[in-house]
């Protein structure tokens, strides 16, 4: 049931973007599916062109092969990262320590919640990384990092390079969403609140040294 849900009722969205003469974007959102629900491995060009309703001809008027087209899910994935994490700060506040803290957890969340993305985002075809495309969305993502502690090290009076500050909360989140979607956690320390620990590290993680937080 679930399959024939996947094939009709997504497949008619698909073709109703690409009736509208977007066959491009009609392409990269089968694909996008596809991925999300099956994992890069299991993602074929044939696939993306039944569940947007086309020919297998029709991918190649806008994509060289099918590395391209997973490019362009790789930074569909960044964009829906972004949002999450933005919707994330805007909840707590910009440039708060709630707020950095924040964007840790929907950072994991998303991992959590769309495992085949973020492996096909971080590694899983090392040469989709290589992508301008997929370099730019990337660096787009970072940097909102980097004006979030900004923001907060101005209002807060702490030293130190806001890229580099970013760069170590970047590093710390993305290790522990990584062993959380691999179940290294559950294997050592089972029912270890990930979560709680990116709060707790957050402050740590951004030079404060016990120092008083503003905002």
């Amino acid at each position: 049931m679930a399959e024939e849900k996947f094939q009709e009722g997504d497949a008619l969205r698909a073709k109703t973007r690409y009736h509208h003469g977007d066959l491009r974007e009609a392409l990269i959102a089968a694909a996008f599916q596809i991925v999300s629900e099956r994992g890069a491995d299991r993602f074929s060009l044939a696939d993306a062109c039944r569940l947007a309703g086309v020919s297998t001809a029709a991918p190649y008027k806008h994509f060289r092969d099918r590395d391209e087209i997973l490019a362009e899910v790789v930074t569909r994935a960044f964009d829906v990262m972004t949002e999450k994490s933005m919707q994330a700060v805007v909840a707590h506040g910009e440039g708060t320590l709630a707020g950095i803290a924040a964007m840790g957890e929907a950072y994991i969340n998303f991992a959590v919640t769309e495992q085949s993305l973020f492996r096909l985002m971080f590694g899983q075809h090392p040469t989709l990384k290589k992508e301008e495309c997929v370099l730019s969305e990337g660096r787009d993502c970072f940097s909102n990092v980097i004006k979030q502690v900004e923001i907060f090290c101005q209002k807060n009076s702490v030293s130190g390079d806001a890229t580099e500050i970013a760069v170590r909360l970047w590093t710390f989140v993305h290790g522990a969403a990584s062993l959380t979607i691999d179940e290294d956690y559950d294997a050592v320390v089972p029912d270890f609140d990930v979560k709680r620990m990116v709060r707790e590290a957050t402050p740590m993680l951004l030079n404060l040294n016990g120092g008083q937080v503003v905002a």
